[in-house]
């Protein structure tokens, strides 16, 4: 009888083979299935508001052309909210509170700051109902706070949930004062000066970031909230977080600029910098160009893997998205209903600051800081009115400079210097009755801030280095009468939207006074139509904007998660290798 068993092994190695490839076949389909959905994927139009009919489809970072048509607000984020993350908590974490109590005598005063920062998350975190971690620095902040260090806010509508912070005048000296303004902020702007790094700063800083984690996760009602943490402040807590709550989807946004790699290899502490951002889900930068420095960083100081195509970088087993999110401001603003129109605000800054009415009127409006380039624009006047001395008595220059790290020598020296230099140029140019330039050294409300830009004819952002600057939106956006120049630094974020502006090199003084020159003497045509312009971007391109898509591609993350739960749970098989390896590919959404 002859033996068989030679002419079963061919048909059975062949169908195992055919199996093998049916597998890898499949798994391919599904993974380039997954890639077309996560590249191109569009949330599904969920109708929002019936008079204004289905809201348009997004692509990623809400940068489609149907997403610029969406009217963001307030009501779209809730939408994301309620469709694309249905029951997640929303935590804010910085440094500032949007809310500060000072003793006043045996009053108790509400002070709400002019931060950038501030006025770009509150309406967020009012919209989000969500919580917001701060650290709690007013006189009278322990004093209103319930027995968890909760206070509901705002105070004439509360929406979300303060939770304050407590630290030592140690702490605060170390991590704030010390390791975040006089090393951190340094590096990463280019500003030329240098950056002082402390052990006992850095240890300090460490503690600080330890104990917003455990705040974080003492807040957290379960193991996946979306934790939106702020700035520099906090380069260590998304990996604290992420060891506590690995479920989290955590988004850290960069509000500063991020320096190149060879000026980043200064930080004694670089690698433990990058691997605590790396913790992050998503590293959110103002520019695209901060962005590749930070992923250039990472590519040198960090064992890692970067789809620079994709803007991802997989470290430790965890892969975190390196995406640009332009921050911008409400609209409209809610400080200009408060306000008279902007004649008569024009009328009252003017009788405030004793102006005469021939007399243009130049404003800065910022913290008092070397990044600023306040120096800069006081050499500008200086140029115009030297060569240019036609314009003695009928330009004034108003600086509003809010004090800020006033014990640190470098802002000392910089308020000494800006001193200094308005009394030069008040007593060679000034005369009875005029006073080319009004140094203010005081906190302003966002109300008197906004006034004075509607009485402005110039307004002047020149910024050494700066990450974005809202100064110069909320400057458009208080312009009602589309009337007013905007003088905008290359080197401000800003400038990479508001190109109506008059762009300028704050280093150039000769380029900055004949600038000056061309926005005093600008046709009220020509401003209308800039100012038209430059009001469109900020209105499209709003604060609601910049957080809903950070809300879409957390959205994204979570999907992506459970993809990958999925695959993870699928039984071993030669074609899942294929499916594991191109898992990071999905991750870039």
């Amino acid at each position: 009888m002859p033996d068989n068993s030679s002419y079963l092994v061919v048909p059975v190695f062949t169908l195992w083979l055919f199996v093998v490839a049916a597998v890898c076949v499949l798994a391919i389909v599904l993974v380039t299935m997954v890639l077309r959905a996560r590249k191109g994927s569009r949330l599904a139009a969920v109708e929002v508001d019936p008079a204004r009919g289905p809201l348009p489809e997004f692509e990623k970072n809400g940068q489609s052309a149907a997403a610029a048509l969406v009217q963001w607000s307030p009501e779209t984020l809730r939408h994301i909210l309620a469709t694309e993350l249905p029951d997640a908590q929303v935590i804010v974490v910085s440094n500032r509170e949007p809310y500060i109590h000072n003793r006043e005598g045996d009053d108790i005063q509400l002070v709400v700051p002019a931060s950038g920062l501030v006025s770009a998350l509150e309406p967020i975190t009012r919209a989000c109902a969500g919580t917001w971690i701060a650290y709690g620095g007013g006189s009278a902040d322990k004093l209103v706070v319930d027995k968890n260090d909760r206070i509901e806010v705002p105070p004439d509508n509360p929406s979300y949930t303060l939770r304050r912070v407590w630290l030592s005048e140690e702490e605060q000296q170390g991590y704030y004062l010390g390791f975040a303004n006089e090393g951190l902020w340094p590096l990463c702007h280019i500003a030329f000066t240098r950056p002082i790094f402390r052990a006992s700063d850095w240890e300090a800083y460490e503690a600080v970031n330890r104990k917003f984690a455990d705040t974080v996760v003492a807040e957290a009602r379960n193991e996946r909230p979306i934790v939106l943490v702020q700035d520099y402040h906090f380069a260590l807590l998304p990996r604290m977080i992420r060891e506590r709550l690995p479920e989290a989807i955590i988004i850290t946004f960069w509000h500063i600029p991020w320096p190149n790699s060879e000026v980043f290899s200064i930080c004694p502490w670089r690698e433990k910098i990058l691997d605590g951002l790396l913790g992050s889900s998503i590293v959110g930068f103002h520019t695209q160009f901060h962005c590749n420095n930070f992923i250039d960083s990472v590519d040198r100081f960090l064992e890692s893997r970067i789809e620079r195509e994709d803007s991802a970088i997989s470290y430790g087993g965890q892969i975190s998205l390196v995406h640009a999110y332009p921050i911008s401001i409400e609209w409209p603003p809610a400080q200009l209903g408060e306000l008279p129109d902007v004649a008569q605000s024009r009328r009252q800054v003017r009788e405030k600051f004793g102006l005469a009415e021939n007399v243009k009127l130049c404003v800065g409006v910022e913290r008092l800081d070397y990044t600023k380039g306040i120096l800069d624009r006081f050499n500008a006047l200086d140029e115009l009115l030297t060569l240019h001395p036609e314009w003695i008595g009928k330009v004034a220059f108003l600086q509003i400079a809010a004090p800020s790290r006033g014990t640190l020598p470098a802002y000392q020296q910089l308020y000494e210097e800006c001193l200094s230099h308005a009394e030069d140029l008040n007593r060679r140019y000034g005369r009875e009755g005029y006073t080319p330039v009004l140094m203010i050294t005081e906190h302003h409300s966002q109300q008197q801030v906004y006034e004075i830009y509607r009485a402005a004819d110039v307004c002047m952002v020149t910024s050494l280095h700066d990450g974005m600057n809202l100064v110069a939106k909320e400057f458009v956006a208080a312009r009602e009468d589309e009337q007013g120049v905007l003088l905008l630094s290359m080197f401000a974020g800003a400038s990479k939207e508001l190109l109506d502006a008059l762009i300028v090199n704050p280093y150039d003084a000769a380029m900055m006074g004949d600038a000056l020159l061309q926005a005093l003497t600008m046709s009220q045509e020509e401003q209308s139509q800039r100012m038209r312009r430059m009001r469109e971007i900020v209105r499209d391109n709003n604060v609601y904007r910049w957080a809903g898509s950070m809300l879409l591609d957390a959205a994204r993350l979570r999907k992506r998660d459970a993809v990958d739960r999925a695959v993870s749970a699928a039984p071993a098989a030669p074609g899942n290798v294929i499916s594991l390896l191109d898992r990071r590919r999905v991750a870039a959404l």
